[in-house]
């Protein structure tokens, strides 16, 4: 099994953090005493707590995971302001240190035998003004990709262009899940048809529309050998 698994969108909104968490929940079944952590390297939208600043996705990561460590060790680079981040730490006057990214990444690691790691936005969301993104982060830490689609109008377009671009960025796609945000069952078996075909990678999970979303009931919808199978 690969050390990390990338886990992208194609789009916001689309149900990233539910994936990862039930992906976190499903590897952990999958074989007893698997150390399974997740990991969100940079989050924007955060509320001061005890712990410091805390994102909402970066606390269901951190609820779900193997290892009871600090809430920083999950999420090290975190920005008050829900927006894009690189926006957010122009108005923070914090510039992004994707080195805290690198670290964080590494320590995990060390203290799992798989790490999910969850991106923010799309797959080339930007990381500060010089055009540094999370796509070149990912492609620099080599890390194998799962796409989350939100099965919903424009599904198809934000798919493909979305496939075309992780290829393009020179990393692997190794499989994507249909998260259905859409209520017109036919339409979203239909387009969930179409991309099976024209995705090379496996649909590895089909999430039906409005399905409980705690971890423990996403990872039912894995098809987990078939996503070890690809890592």
């Amino acid at each position: 099994m690969t050390k990390a698994i990338f886990v992208t969108g194609t789009d916001t909104e689309v149900g990233k953090t539910v994936v990862s968490c039930g992906l976190i929940k499903a590897l952990q079944k999958h074989s007893s005493g698997l150390v399974v952590n997740g990991f969100k390297p940079i989050a924007a939208g955060a509320e001061q707590s005890e712990q410091g600043l805390v994102n909402e996705d970066g606390l269901a990561i951190q609820a779900v995971s193997s290892s009871s460590l600090s809430y920083q060790t999950f999420n090290p680079v975190v920005l008050e302001q829900a927006i894009a981040p690189h926006i957010a730490a122009r108005f923070a006057k914090k510039p992004i240190d994707t080195h805290l990214m690198d670290r964080g990444l590494n320590e995990l690691k060390a203290l799992s035998d798989c790490v999910v790691v969850e991106g923010a936005g799309g797959w080339h969301v930007p990381l500060n003004d010089n055009a540094g993104t999370m796509s070149q982060w990912v492609a620099n830490q080599q890390l194998p990709v799962l796409l989350v689609v939100g099965v919903k109008l424009g599904c198809l377009n934000h798919a493909l262009l979305s496939v075309q671009a992780i290829k393009a960025s020179g990393v692997r796609l190794i499989g994507w899940v249909a998260n259905v945000l859409n209520d017109d069952e036919q339409i979203s078996t239909l387009n969930i048809e179409y991309l099976q075909g024209a995705i090379e990678a496996p649909c590895v999970a089909t999430i039906p529309y409005k399905t409980d979303l705690k971890p423990q009931s996403i990872e039912k919808y894995f098809n987990i050998n078939k996503l070890i199978g690809e890592m």
